[in-house]
């Protein structure tokens, strides 16, 4: 058992799932084997990869210090 990435395609009137070359040879698949597959939708990538980001601070306790702080124009000019 190997776990497979796809994408699903619309083929006629139903939606197909294309399993990789490697998948078949890897798994020693031919045309009308019967496979099981296990459904999991992706919600995001990125939270799936890197995973949620824990703060001390509340994002409204951050962007009140930033306006207690100021913002001096000068002192952030990119060259």
């Amino acid at each position: 058992m190997i776990a497979v990435e796809s994408t699903l395609r619309e083929w006629g009137r139903s939606i197909g799932v294309v399993v990789p070359k490697e998948a078949i040879e890897k798994e020693h698949l031919k045309a009308g084997d019967t496979v099981k597959f296990l459904l999991v939708r992706k919600t995001n990538a990125l939270r799936e990869t890197f995973g949620t980001l824990k703060l001390k601070k509340t994002s409204d306790q951050m962007l009140k210090e930033i306006d207690e702080e100021g913002w001096d124009e000068r002192e952030h000019i990119l060259l």
